[in-house]
């Protein structure tokens, strides 16, 4: 979760702005920047009164690649409050930013370390499906699933880096390379995990309607991600230090009241709110499918 924030507020003036930066933002607000596509309306409410909020420098993400616009925009709908980039990647630009992967995303990474962490993730899981089969999307480096297997879950993963799927086989589990759209296994999983996940999605609608598609009746959908309505993020940003302004592979950034409505709208009941230990002002949800 790394970045530069230039402004975390309003706009500073044009000329604090370098040329360069200044052209891949003119770029974006034109919808002619070839490594994004414009958003035209609101991916949740689909409301069009969407004006800026904040532009930050992604230039020190550690998957940033000088190919790329080091200027990242901001909106924020009038309508619902929710807060997203001015659009998302196109192909090419994906390819660039998925050529390289974190440590941390990459299986095995600190499995010693990780382990309690995920244990207690699983634990609060499992006060309300104690058993079945577990799919963890984006599982990244692994832990949640190999946690979710020691809790006694069929533990199924699905990521869309090669590598990750083909070292998770390896080891025995069952791992698919596919868009969530694609797994066509409806009604199959007890608990879906989403863990830092939902936010990288451009229509998290659309995650949301697969993972009720692929979820029993009663099923849980965990979801963790950073929580703009934390008091830690306001500090954060006081201190011009949020990270998240300037996270290169984000198209949104949640709070609890908007998420929670939005689960709402897609038939799911938060049972849990709590801070989540993996990453800095990040909240985690557990959400029951109705029905």
């Amino acid at each position: 979760m790394e970045g530069r924030i230039a402004t975390n507020g309003p706009d500073p003036p044009e000329s604090s702005l370098s040329m360069s930066e200044h052209q891949a933002s003119q770029a974006a607000e034109n919808g002619s920047d070839e490594f994004r596509i414009a958003y035209q309306a609101c991916p949740l409410c689909e409301g069009r009164d969407i004006p800026r909020l904040a532009r930050a420098d992604c230039s020190g993400h550690a998957l940033y690649n000088p190919a790329l616009p080091k200027i990242m925009t901001w909106l924020k709908c009038r309508g619902c409050g929710h807060v997203f980039t001015d659009g998302w990647f196109t192909d090419a630009a994906c390819k660039i930013v998925f050529s390289k992967t974190h440590d941390n995303q990459k299986v095995g990474w600190q499995v010693e370390q990780q382990r309690p962490i995920s244990a207690r993730m699983v634990a609060r899981v499992a006060r309300h499906v104690p058993d079945g089969a577990w799919l963890d999307v984006g599982f990244g480096n692994g832990s949640l699933i190999f946690t979710a297997d020691e809790f006694g879950y069929e533990a199924v993963g699905v990521d869309l880096r090669r590598n990750n799927v083909e070292a998770l086989r390896k080891r025995g589990y069952e791992a698919h390379e596919v868009p969530l759209e694609r797994l066509d296994q409806p009604g199959r999983y007890s608990v879906i995990s989403m863990a830092d996940v939902l936010e990288h999605m451009p229509f998290p609608k659309a995650g949301l309607e697969d993972a009720r598609r692929l979820l029993r009746p009663g099923g849980v959908l965990f979801l963790s991600m950073p929580n703009l309505d934390s008091p830690l993020w306001r500090f954060m940003n006081e201190a011009r230090s949020n990270p998240y302004w300037g996270e290169l592979e984000h198209y949104h950034n949640f709070g609890r009241k908007r998420l929670t409505a939005l689960l709402a709208e897609h038939g799911f009941t938060v049972v849990e709110y709590g801070i989540s230990e993996r990453y800095r002002a990040c909240m985690e949800l557990v959400a029951l499918k109705n029905g």
